[in-house]
């Protein structure tokens, strides 16, 4: 099959991204049970973790987190318990998912929950008006 000119670096590029979905899709699953099981610190309970974002060299991973409060102090509390876990969490990883080099971790809140919960209330106070 030609691909035409450029066509393999484009193939290269798609065969790239999915594998890095596929990882980060995997990394997600393996950080969220890590916290649920192997993380004894009471800040990290009821995290959820949203999403993971891979660079594009795999050394990078930034893992989103959700809490169900919105208390600024509960989501500085779970920030700090999460940076004191993430080399544990990077150590356990390391040991579940076969990569060359296990990603260093970042963990940054979700932003995407409080927002979808600010567009409902602005639908809502509209409601009200009407």
């Amino acid at each position: 099959m030609f691909a035409g000119p450029g066509g393999e670096q484009a193939q290269l590029e798609a065969i790239m991204k999915h594998r890095i979905g596929r990882v980060e899709t995997q990394l997600q699953r393996e950080i969220d049970d890590i916290l649920l099981k192997d993380v004894n610190d009471p800040r990290t309970k009821g995290v959820t973790i949203t999403g993971v974002k891979l660079t594009g060299d795999l050394q990078q991973a930034t893992a989103y987190f959700s809490i169900l409060s919105d208390d600024p102090k509960a989501i500085a509390d779970t920030q700090a318990g999460l940076d004191k876990a993430t080399g544990m969490i990077r150590r356990e990883v390391g040991q579940r998912i076969k990569l060359f080099k296990t990603p260093e971790l970042q963990f940054k809140q979700d932003q995407s929950v409080q927002y979808g919960a600010h567009i409902d209330q602005l639908l809502a106070d509209m409601r009200k008006q009407d």
